[in-house]
């Protein structure tokens, strides 16, 4: 007799949506115009976008009877890409480039926060890539396969769409400093603790991880609609590049947010004195960009005696001014930050003296990478007058390794021992802390090696260990001449 045959396994949702995506990309690797993931994912990214903002007007189109879309026919999804037997071809690609694009970019709203001024944005620099209308329509047949009506399939899809981030920074290198590793991005946001009402702030918020992690701490919480609809509009960023930008719009609509409060510009390009009381947040969350050059423009925003052309230096200024009394931050800077003199020193300084710089966490070199190998540090402060002492909490590279790389990337469960630590804050092999006093007589340097392990030397600042070796050298040079003058009459 024979054998039944074992019935397939249910696919799940994500199963089902990962094939869907796989097939796309799969597509646009045969379209000449496409190269890599840079190209691949910005365009998958606007089809998605506009096949998720379709599904969410639909919706309120069937709540309310009398919205008006904010995109009218024939560009609606539906109207152009629903039917798999639609145009195709060289038809495709003219609608899509001539009309649908130029349509989106020239939208404009009637009030704060408009679906249209939010289209606008995005599209304002967002281009069809692809060069084949018959590969593009097999793209938008596999997107459309998705149901975004279906809060599930939109729950899967974020979490797809965030996978196809991290590819994407796998394949930026360079290009890639707007994504922070996600088990950094939770840890900040869940020590910092927003809670619902606070504004939420991040003024370089590249591709919304910050927003987005915020936004599902805090949805637990959230008991009405109208409390859902105010989280929504307290989450608020700003990114200066057009790529970033698109991207993060995109993943915090997937995460339903329909109308997300992101400005596209320079979060810099603002005299610090005119940020007004009314525009003051209770908690920002930011890794701004470090390591470039603002031009002279940009810097005459700031203070005469504290301009810089670091970012780094610029965007802590920022946040300073930004948090309203009793704000919280939590802000990621390189090393040099800590050790830096000059105009450094005096924003340092500021920061010191306006707000209480309460933790430091040091985590070892290579967990930023590709983007740089050098050790980063978590500054965690409150907006609430005078520091009085800092904590520092030494995060260790992994064991037997020297430090973080793309094979042994840096795993959330490892903050495990500092989020056990944060509440008692007792000293440790990990945790040591430095008075205010010791650090205004050392001209605000921050750089301190963990005294619990004198071994350890890779938070050290260059100076210190230049002098360090030119001092060595001096005495290897004393040593030499006493040899060479003890031969000399011994002759």
């Amino acid at each position: 007799m024979p054998r039944a045959k074992k019935a397939a396994a249910p696919t799940s949702p994500q199963a089902k949506l990962a094939s869907v995506i796989k097939t796309a990309r799969d597509a646009m690797r045969k379209d000449a115009g496409l190269n890599g993931d840079l190209d691949r994912i910005p365009q998958l990214a606007w089809l998605l976008f506009l096949k998720a903002f379709d599904g969410l007007e639909e919706n309120r189109e069937i709540t309310d009877a009398k919205y008006r879309p904010a995109i009218e026919a024939p560009y609606r999804w539906r109207d152009w890409a629903a039917d798999p037997n639609g145009a195709t071809g060289d038809a495709l690609i003219d609608f899509v480039n001539t009309k649908l694009l130029p349509y989106l970019r020239e939208l404009t709203g009637t009030g704060a926060h408009d679906p249209r001024d939010v289209l606008a944005a995005v599209f304002k620099e967002t281009n069809n890539r692809m060069l084949s209308g018959y590969l593009l329509r097999d793209v938008v047949n596999k997107v459309n396969e998705i149901n975004f009506a279906s809060s599930d399939d939109i729950h899967t899809m974020a979490h797809l769409y965030e996978s196809m981030l991290k590819d994407m920074r796998d394949a930026a290198g360079d290009s890639g400093e707007f994504y922070t590793p996600r088990p950094v991005i939770r840890f900040m946001v869940q020590q910092v603790a927003p809670q619902l009402g606070d504004v939420i702030l991040d003024p370089a918020c590249g591709t919304g991880g910050f927003l987005v992690e915020a936004l599902e701490e805090l949805e637990p919480t959230v008991e009405t609609t109208q409390q859902l609809r105010k989280l929504h509009g307290n989450l608020r960023g700003i990114e200066k590049k057009p790529l970033p930008y698109l991207l993060g719009m995109m993943n915090l609509v997937l995460h339903g947010v329909g109308q997300p409060n992101v400005i596209r510009g320079n979060a810099l390009n603002k005299p610090i004195t005119q940020i007004s009381k009314a525009e003051r947040v209770d908690v920002v969350l930011t890794n701004p960009p470090f390591g470039g050059e603002e031009e002279k423009s940009i810097q005459a925003n700031f203070p005469a005696d504290k301009q810089t052309a670091e970012t780094a230096w610029l965007f802590l200024q920022l946040v300073i001014r930004q948090l309203k009394d009793g704000g919280r931050c939590a802000i990621v800077v390189p090393n040099g930050v800590l050790y830096d003199d000059g105009v450094g020193a005096r924003i340092k300084q500021q920061l010191l003296t306006e707000c209480d710089l309460h933790t430091i966490v040091r985590i070892g070199p290579g967990a930023f990478a590709p983007y740089t190998p050098i050790p980063t540090n978590l500054l965690f402060f409150r907006k609430s007058g005078r520091t009085k002492e800092v904590w520092f909490f030494d995060l260790p590279a992994p064991e037997g390794h020297k430090g973080y790389t793309k094979t042994r990337p840096l795993r959330y469960e490892e903050f495990a021992e500092c989020k056990a630590w944060w509440e008692e804050r007792e000293e440790s092999e990990r945790a040591w802390r430095v008075s205010i006093d010791e650090i205004e007589s050392s001209n605000y340097n921050l750089d301190r090696k963990n005294p619990h392990r004198p071994e350890a030397q890779r938070h050290r600042a260059p100076l210190e260990l230049v002098e360090e070796l030119l001092d060595a050298e001096a005495q290897v040079l004393l040593a030499l001449e006493s040899i060479r003058n003890g031969l000399g009459s011994a002759q």
